[in-house]
């Protein structure tokens, strides 16, 4: 299998959650987008953009907004890991995403990120600013994952 990583402009990325995404529309924003290729072939796209989070610090953290691909083998495994990468690249502590409770993070796990627990556990609170439409996708609790990914950093904190 010849898996490759590309970045890609929030435009792109954009196009493929519309297009492939099961529960969630495609983001405003982003800090960086990065492309997965299958033997040339376009597969898959993480976002990664600012904390959702209010009291996250969005400049030592960053998450994984929107994650899609087509179904191709190792591809979800393959952006997670290289989204931290680039992550840890730039400077970032920390790096986070969400899913489903329904979703058993397989590929998290396999590109070494850890649980963190079940979040909104009463689904409420997701919808809660004033300009996030009402959405029943948004009254779903969530799991969330993390990977640190520089230890030095925080150390002399």
């Amino acid at each position: 299998m010849s898996m490759d990583a590309r970045p890609c402009t929030l435009k792109q990325a954009n196009e493929l959650v519309d297009e492939l995404h099961r529960h969630h529309d495609p983001v405003v924003g982003h800090r960086f987008s990065i492309a997965a290729y299958h033997n040339g072939r376009l597969c898959g796209v993480a976002i990664v953009g600012r904390p959702v989070g209010r009291g996250v610090d969005q400049y030592s953290e960053c998450e994984v907004t929107r994650l899609v691909t087509d179904g191709t083998n190792n591809a979800c495994s393959f952006l997670y890991s290289r989204a931290a990468r680039a992550a840890r690249a730039i400077g970032f502590v920390q790096i986070r995403t969400y899913t489903m409770v329904s979703e058993p993070g397989t590929s998290l796990i396999a590109s070494g990120w850890i649980c963190d627990g079940v979040v909104r556990a009463n689904g409420k609170g997701w919808g809660s600013r004033t300009n996030r439409k009402d959405d029943e996708k948004l009254h779903v609790a969530k799991t969330r994952w993390r990977k640190v990914l520089n230890c030095a950093l925080t150390e002399g904190e």
